[in-house]
């Protein structure tokens, strides 16, 4: 695999990256529905006990403006899936209540303009606890890996707060790709390696956290959409809405980085991983599988991880670990930036595509 001088591309990147946006400022935009690039996220670090209060961000969103936004939380089992409105709860800030005990909370936002409107929901917390001093859930459980048949996963219990000692299970969860239903694949541990039967649909975490007084449950954010090992032709795997990275570019397409996800978001610590997603489209829309995607924090306050391809659902995942000097400061962002690229183009052409990414951190 080529690999590409990381200071310059750095540079030369960003200068494309300006080049671009000037461009698209002096030609204007075309018309378009809200689009969520950023999902919306629960940014304080309070742990979700009741009494405790949230405070949620809207993610960032593209659109034809004006964009408006309304909010809503919801009340959700313990799996984060049958989800129900709470009744009063259309700010960013919600404060935890007695009826909350034993319930996953997630923030809902809606964008609309005159073209249309989208719905993009948060990760959920921790489950509320029944009792004072049981675990409770700071910042949640992660999943690093490919999600890729045959590639090995590897999850954190997330950080928590209760009577010591706390003793913690994870459990692997396969999830439907909409994330509506999922179960136990019958593994436990800090490892699952993917199998077949995970084709089409999201693997995540559970983690069980219990002492003395009682045990609450957190989840993962899921992975991508489990893609074949195998990269043989006809199979099912992106479906027609994607594209092999050889196939862009005889009409002029570009690669596009279509979306950044960064778990936990907020970073409120430097001793847990951040698990990024970056999803990679060409200019027409389609997903494209086996893009190579590199992603460095500028200045460099985090590892580099070796750039990966993208899978037949056009994502590509990577943790990356915050150094020692990388900032945990309320109202202040880490800016990473994000290539797509093809093995074998020219470093400075080809149909690479950049992007310049923030996460926000924040003081426990």
């Amino acid at each position: 695999m080529q690999r590409i001088p990381r200071f310059g591309v750095v540079l030369a990147g960003a200068a494309v990256l300006a080049a671009l946006l000037l461009a698209s400022s002096a030609t204007g935009r075309s018309q378009t529905k809200p689009s969520n690039q950023q999902e919306p996220s629960i940014t304080s670090k309070n742990a979700a006990v009741v009494g405790a209060t949230l405070t949620a961000s809207r993610g960032n969103w593209d659109g034809t403006p004006p964009v408006t936004y309304s909010y809503q939380w919801l009340r959700c089992n313990d799996n984060a899936v049958s989800c129900s409105n709470i009744a009063n709860a259309n700010a960013t800030t919600y404060t935890i209540v007695s009826a909350d005990r034993g319930h996953t909370l997630r923030f809902q936002v809606t964008a609309k303009n005159a073209d249309g409107s989208e719905t993009a929901v948060s990760n959920a917390t921790g489950t509320v606890p029944d009792k004072a001093n049981a675990p409770a859930e700071i910042s949640p459980p992660t999943v690093s890996g490919n999600a890729v048949v045959g590639e090995r996963l590897t999850a954190t219990n997330g950080t928590w707060q209760g009577t010591s000692p706390i003793s913690y299970t994870i459990v692997w969860q396969s999830c439907n790709a909409a994330v509506t239903a999922c179960s136990g694949t019958g593994k436990q541990g800090t490892t699952y390696t993917v199998a077949n039967s995970d084709i089409g649909r999201r693997l995540r975490v559970r983690v069980t956290a219990k002492n003395s007084v009682g045990s609450s449950s957190g989840l993962s954010d899921t992975t991508g959409v489990v893609a074949s090992g195998g990269g043989g032709g006809g199979g099912g795997g992106g479906g027609g809405n994607s594209v092999k990275v050889a196939d862009v570019g005889p009409a002029g397409e570009r690669l596009t980085v279509d979306r950044v996800v960064f778990n936990p978001n907020p970073v409120t610590t430097r001793n847990v991983p951040i698990r990024v997603t970056i999803t990679v489209k060409d200019t027409k829309g389609r997903l494209v599988q086996g893009a190579l995607v590199f992603i460095r924090s500028t200045p460099i306050v985090s590892s580099t991880p070796t750039d990966a391809p993208t899978t037949s659902d056009g994502t590509v995942s990577y943790s990356i670990q915050p150094r020692s000097d990388f900032p945990i400061r309320n109202g202040h962002s880490v800016q990473f930036f994000v290539k797509a690229y093809r093995s074998g183009d020219p470093t400075l052409a080809g149909i690479s595509g950049t992007r310049l990414v923030q996460v926000a951190t924040h003081t426990p």
